[in-house]
């Protein structure tokens, strides 16, 4: 009993110097506090942080830029939460997070413009772990093969000096000139010598030429006559301005807050949006044949009914009316609703319609889904929504994706007509103009009636729908335009 209370005692007084011990190691050698936090970092167990790459948010999509970040540094994400908002070649879309964790580091600031895909835009570290020791990862190893010819770029300036090309090569060696060059000096009967080369290797060009052409007062027919000349090389073409009514080579940028001068021009950056719409439309004339046909409808019943609708607070426009003719007759003549792929001609099951929308970056066509099987007012409600999300510019990916058939309807600004450019691998798209009133002869009556009519034109591709086809098309919508009971039938 009594050695086990000694044992105990012992214990006890040995915890405590070692307590103590510590605490004097601590306090004398701070160093063993750092290897203490280095031990349990995510560096050393191999925990590396969560990449958060520039996604392809749209199939045409190569770059976006970085409008908003929802999140900041430090800040505790969720699965589904909104990172930021990046613009993307149709619309401003929301880019969610995918795992749960903590935002480490924003590596893409806001404003951040053409940022290709792949590109590494933020870090995320798990819950639990210190975001603030995250480190970038580095570059790819493809990044140091391009380090060596920098260093090898910034030796190559001191070689140049090493032989300066003399400014003014006219005596010496043969006399290098362009073709256009030569023909003017040998028309005007100038001497070679007395122009100043700057081409390349004392190429003399067809502005050098010129410049000398300025600068001589009389030509003369020997080049000995003009040797007097010479001693008033003065050439500042740059000073001199050219004569009245000459059109300059190059338009000099205009100063940003002063009025252009004639001539001027000012560089104005293009969206995403304005270069996949240039793009496309480029693409579209270039490799689709398009072939045009046109037909007069009848608006008469479409507008008494939407009249009679009014009077029940139903408000739908001539559009809706459109759209659900348009998707009645494709469900009419499937062989219309088709796409071209790269092996061929790809047959459609769903009638989705694309309406163009004029937003402040340029025409988007979200799509209305089903759109044979749905009623005009349902028809009328979705336009409406999208039309307002395309110009706030929150579409969703799959309200503009997938489209098979596509309407541009200019009618509210007075254009009578006008034919569409084809949104591919779509085959048609069908352009409406405004409804005009008109006299025409009626036959069983042989009396003037007038009748409100509106052109549409429709823009096919000739690979998928043939000239006869695209009439049978025409004629059927016309019918559904002019007998809407026949829509409510389909």
């Amino acid at each position: 009993m009594a050695a086990s209370l000694r044992l105990g005692r012992r214990a006890i007084l040995f915890g405590l110097r070692l307590s103590h011990f510590n605490k004097c190691a601590r306090a004398t050698n701070p160093w063993l506090e750092q290897v203490r936090r280095f031990f349990p970092s995510p560096w050393l167990l191999g925990v590396t942080p969560v990449k958060v790459e520039m996604p392809a948010l749209s199939p045409t999509m190569e770059e976006g830029n970085i409008v908003k970040w929802l999140k900041k540094e430090g800040e505790a994400v969720s699965a589904g939460d909104a990172l930021c908002e990046i613009e993307t070649d149709k619309a401003v879309v929301t880019l969610e997070s995918n795992d749960d964790g903590v935002l480490a580091k924003i590596l893409m600031e806001e404003g951040s413009r053409n940022v290709r895909l792949g590109t590494l835009i933020a870090l995320m570290v798990e819950e639990g772990q210190d975001w603030k020791q995250a480190e970038i990862p580095p570059p790819d190893a493809a990044a140091p093969s391009a380090a060596p010819p920098a260093k090898h770029a910034a030796a190559a300036p001191v070689v140049p000096p090493a032989a300066p090309s003399p400014p003014t090569p006219a005596t010496s060696g043969p006399l290098r000139l362009s073709p256009a060059a030569r023909n003017i000096l040998d028309t005007h009967g100038l001497d070679p010598k007395l122009a100043t080369p700057t081409g390349p290797r004392g190429l003399i060009t067809k502005e050098d030429a010129l410049n000398l052409l300025k600068t001589s007062p009389a030509p003369k027919a020997t080049p000995a006559m003009a040797a007097p000349a010479a001693p008033s090389p003065v050439p500042t073409p740059a000073a001199t301005p050219p004569p009245p009514g000459s059109r300059p080579n190059i338009p000099p940028l205009s100063v940003p807050g002063k009025p252009g001068a004639p001539g001027t021009f000012t560089e104005i950056p293009a969206t995403n949006v304005r270069r996949v719409i240039a793009q496309r439309l480029t693409q579209s004339k270039t490799t689709i044949p398009h072939a045009y046909a046109s037909v007069d409808c009848d608006m008469a019943a479409i507008i008494q009914l939407r009249k009679d609708l009014a009077k029940e607070q139903i408000k739908v426009s001539v559009n809706d009316f459109i759209i659900k003719a348009a998707a009645v007759t494709l469900k009419e003549m499937p062989e219309v609703n088709v796409t071209w792929s790269g092996d061929g001609p790809r047959a459609l099951d769903s009638i989705h319609i694309s309406i163009a929308v004029a937003t402040d970056k340029g025409l988007i066509t979200p799509i209305i889904k089903d759109a044979a099987n749905k009623g005009v007012q349902e028809i009328s409600a979705n336009a409406k929504a999208l039309a307002q999300k395309a110009r706030d510019g929150k579409l969703l990916p799959e309200e503009y994706q997938g489209g098979s058939f596509s309407i541009s309807n200019l009618g509210m600004f007075g254009i009578s007509g006008f034919s569409a450019v084809i949104n591919p691998p779509q085959a048609c798209i069908l352009a409406v103009g405004t409804s005009r009133a008109e006299l025409r002869l009626r036959q069983d009556d042989q009396t003037l009636h007038t009748h409100q009519l509106m052109t549409v034109t429709l823009s096919s591709d000739g690979r998928l729908v043939d000239d006869e086809v695209a009439s049978r098309f025409l004629d059927k919508f016309r019918a559904n335009l002019e007998q809407p009971r026949r829509m409510a039938l389909a």
